[in-house]
């Protein structure tokens, strides 16, 4: 082996010249150091926050420190549960208040204020659930030009209500102060609009979006409503992410991209969404099915470990966030009631969009048609470049033939498949013996674990397969640069072949293999019309140059889909392992941002050092990662998410005597870890067992499950021996049979809480004829139990429903059916009993508790 002693490379002992194995960690460190110094600024930039002092000086913008302090005022009315008097009462009063405030600034000479208090009631299918309510409230405000003759409004939408425990600040009380900041600065605007905005605060979001039906449903504002803008949250600040659009009206892309001041959104998080992938739902849902509004779902999604907690408080939300927000808001709000489109509902596109923000600074948007036309382009002419690049190494290399060139370029490419295979599984067996272990979350709070946990592995499995084949079998015939060059046109192959095959099948988010195609086939095109192709190393300075660009982006967009991801494991569930999706996330994000790059690695000398240096690092960080810095929670910051009933439960039997009561705690786990952390403390825990046995014995396994309810059978029961104060009363009016002599209807009265449940199971071959519910659900496509959610707001009359059953032999002398009744005191008007309250004081301070006493009680018919 010899060595140029002044210069930079190093002839191994096979005549192939490298680079000193000791640049390798800076030459990786650099993009870690880009990662740093680019993304995480741009992801994190805000703008300065307008100030009620700085007005005067910037008429026409959105004021922060305005909407800060009714944010302010917001939260201390405190948490806000439908059918509460802080929702139905305090913050319904706080609402008008402020929109009295506004009229009072009206250029009543160019507008019209309009505002109503609507109380509907009605009920949907959602889920396999009907969901009903009854006097649940919205305040709705149209704001009008009085010389315009449009009947088109612009619906801007969000919600007031909020969870149990929670003030709501972040989840949705920002969108309610952005609302009323965007209709105040309409208001008092010199510049008249064409068409109408309609503002709705609605009231009960959370439970199971039913504000939104009811007023897409019975208001009559709402069938004039032509396009929404719905305001959510997934956490408390960041910036305003756009993760849904249309349906089939591109032209609201085309908007945003021309108006919106802060872009960020992707058809990547639009397709994740719509996927189901993430655990929530947004009324955007209820605009598009039941009223046909198209429109853009928007929500902040930074921090979402305090959403749906009593952390999601002012003080974490800052007023660069509410200014990000509104800008965006006030500017598409003024966009929009000036288009054109906006009255022209017959001239709907079929298509959807592409779009994504570049690190904020500008928006990309175009058709999907116009998508499938440049996606086959570049990915035929990424085909092109390959085959003239071998091409053309074959003529510059001695005794050896196209044909010799396209088998070794054939070889590289199985390896290189091989090599993303492992990217995407070693993560992913991280995940699995994390999880074997009891030690899954370790990245919940200390999130830069992740690094050595899954992105080392995945850029080991990406490089092994070419550095064992370029180290254990070296070829004689093709200069290491030609072979390296052959190992990033693979990944050009694969990307190529993967945007075709995409664009096949409808998928949008093929526009990240466009860019790494663009950009790689950039340096390829310079290289081969240079002559740097063919001159060592150096065609590989175009091609580091190009992949800045592209690197930068990929980590922007996974970084950003890691924000949301990273508080979501949390609260996930125990039935799935969450770091599945962590791994799956980095092992992507890795193929995308260091696909070509990572290959440079057997640029250096000795590649399987450096390979077994970041081995090194994964097993250093797996240490770090079982130690006390791996516990996922902290206190207020990165809460553990504990969620149970306080429930007392009773069940009659054919003749209505008592068969079986008890009391507990029903626990709903939210992670992986399910109550296990909580065994180290002073948590009386004895006792606990699986609801699985009482699946058998009772309705809906005697599980006083809340609005969804599906994950009862691995719920947990904790019984107490102390009764749960509180009740709800099933009355049965009347029992009547049919004149068919095969169907007995029953008819009743159920009084109680804001919130019931209602279940309903027929008995051997009996069957549900008919209800006072939704038909839909007696169909086929449904198997009992059904289940109903009822809520009120304002009017809390009994609930009267019937129930008709029928057999086909006509014997109707016994049980017909099981029916079980759950009501939920959820509001902290209810009183937790002196019990519940020890049990809430001895759990450790980095839990948050969402709990409520609730009361089921099983009947048989």
């Amino acid at each position: 082996m010899r060595e140029k002693i002044n210069g930079e490379l190093k002839e191994d002992s096979d005549g192939r010249r490298r680079l000193p194995w000791y640049y390798a960690p800076s030459f990786l460190l650099l993009w870690l150091a880009l990662f740093f110094a680019i993304v995480i600024p741009l992801y994190n930039r805000l703008p300065e926050r307008v100030t009620i002092a700085e007005e005067p000086s910037k008429r026409g913008e959105f004021v922060a420190g305005r909407a800060e302090k009714q944010l302010h005022d917001f939260e201390r009315i405190g948490p806000k549960v439908v059918g509460s008097r802080a929702n139905e009462v305090e913050t319904v009063e706080f609402l008008l208040a402020e929109v009295e405030k506004i009229k009072m600034e009206l250029r009543s000479d160019l507008y019209e204020l309009e505002v109503e208090v609507q109380s509907p009631s009605g009920g949907f299918l959602i889920a396999g659930m009907w969901n009903m309510y009854q006097g649940i409230q919205n305040v709705i405000v149209k704001l009008s030009t009085k010389e315009s003759q449009s009947e088109s409004y612009l619906l801007i939408n969000s919600h007031f209500d909020s969870k149990p425990g929670s003030p709501g600040s972040g989840d949705d009380g920002v969108m309610v102060v952005v609302m009323l900041e965007v209709l105040r600065q309409m208001a008092t605007s010199e510049t008249p609009f064409q068409h109408g905005i309609i503002f709705l605060f609605n009231g009960a979001e959370e439970n199971a979006l039913q504000g939104a039906h009811g007023f897409i449903t019975q208001h009559k504002w709402a069938p004039n409503c032509r396009a929404l803008i719905n305001l959510e949250s997934g956490g408390s600040g960041g910036r305003d992410l756009l993760f849904q659009s249309g349906p089939n009206t591109p032209w609201l892309m085309k908007y945003y991209r021309q108006h919106a001041k802060h872009p960020f959104a992707t058809t990547l998080a639009e397709e994740t969404w719509q996927a189901g992938i993430i655990p929530s739902d947004t009324d955007f849902r209820i605009f598009r099915d039941f009223g046909n509004v198209p429109g853009l779902d928007i929500a902040q999604a930074n921090n979402g470990y305090v959403y749906h907690t009593a952390f999601d408080t002012f003080k974490v939300i800052p007023g660069g966030s509410i200014q990000n927000t509104g800008n965006n808001i006030l500017a598409l709000a003024r966009a929009y009631v000036n288009a054109s489109e906006l009255s022209e509902t017959e001239k709907t596109d079929d298509s959807h969009a592409v779009f994504f923000d570049f690190l904020g600074l500008f928006f990309v948007y175009y058709t999907e048609s116009t998508g499938i036309i440049l996606n086959s382009v570049i990915g035929v002419l990424s085909l092109v470049l390959v085959g003239c690049s071998l091409w053309r190494m074959s003529r510059q290399s001695e005794k050896v033939s196209i044909g010799q060139i396209l088998i070794q370029f054939l070889i590289i490419l199985g390896l290189h498949v091989v090599g993303l295979l492992l990217s995407i599984c070693l993560p992913l067996l991280m995940a699995v013996l994390f999880d074997a272990g009891d030690r899954s979350l370790t990245y919940f709070t200390s999130n830069w674990l992740v690094f050595g946990l899954y992105v080392c592995p995945a850029i080991i499995g990406l490089v092994l397969p070419l550095t064992l084949y370029f180290t254990l079998l070296p070829n004689d015939k093709l200069s290491h640069p030609y072979l390296i060059q052959m190992s990033l046109h693979a990944e050009f192959v694969v990307l190529a072949l993967l945007i075709l095959i995409l664009t096949a099948i409808g998928t949008r988010s093929q526009y990240l293999c466009l860019i790494s195609l663009i950009f790689y086939g950039g340096a390829v095109l310079i290289n081969l019309i240079s002559t740097l192709h063919d001159r060592g190393y150096y065609w590989s300075i175009s091609v580091v140059s190009f992949q800045v660009i592209p690197f930068c982006y990929f980590s922007y967009l996974f970084y950003m889909l890691l924000v949301v991801f990273f508080p979501i494991t949390g609260r996930n569930g125990i039935s799935s392992n969450p770091d599945l999706i962590i791994a799956l996330l980095c092992g992507i994000c890795t193929y995308f941002a260091l696909g070509f790059v990572a290959q440079f690695i057997n640029v250096f000398r000795w590649p399987k050092l450096i390979l077994l240096g970041l081995g090194v690092v994964t097993f250093i960080f797996c240490m770090i990662a079982v130690s006390e810095v791996g516990f996922p929670y902290r206190p207020k910051t990165n809460v553990m998410r504990v969620n149970f009933m306080q429930t007392k439960r009773i069940f009659y039997d054919y003749d209505g005597a008592v068969t079986h009561s008890d009391s507990g705690y029903y626990f709903i786990y939210q992670d992986r870890r399910s109550l296990s952390p909580l065994k180290d403390f002073n948590v009386n825990l004895t006792g606990l067992t699986s609801m699985e046995p009482d699946c058998d014995k009772y309705v809906m396994c005697g599980a006083p499950c809340f609005n969804f309810c599906g994950g009862r059978r691995r719920a947990g029961w904790l019984p107490r021996e102390v009764s749960i104060p509180g009740d709800i009363t099933l009355e049965l009016l009347e029992k009547s049979v049919l004149p068919d002599g095969k169907t007995t209807r029953f008819e009743f009265k159920l009084t109680g809480p804001p919130q019931m449940n209602v279940f309903i199971q027929p008995v051997g071959v009996a069957k549900v004829r008919d209800w006072s519910f939704d038909r839909k659900l007696l169909e086929d496509t449904y198997e009992p139990p059904y289940v109903a959610y009822i809520s009120y707001g304002i009017d809390d009359s009994p609930l009267k429903f019937f129930v008709e059953l029928a057999k086909s032999d006509g014997d109707l002398s016994g049980p017909l059916m099981e029916l079980g009744v759950v009501g939920h005191f959820i509001s902290y008007e209810f009183e937790r009993d002196a019990h519940a309250k020890e049990f809430l004081s001895d759990l450790p301070n980095y839990v948050h508790a969402m709990e409520w006493p609730a009361i089921f009680k099983g009947y048989i018919f």
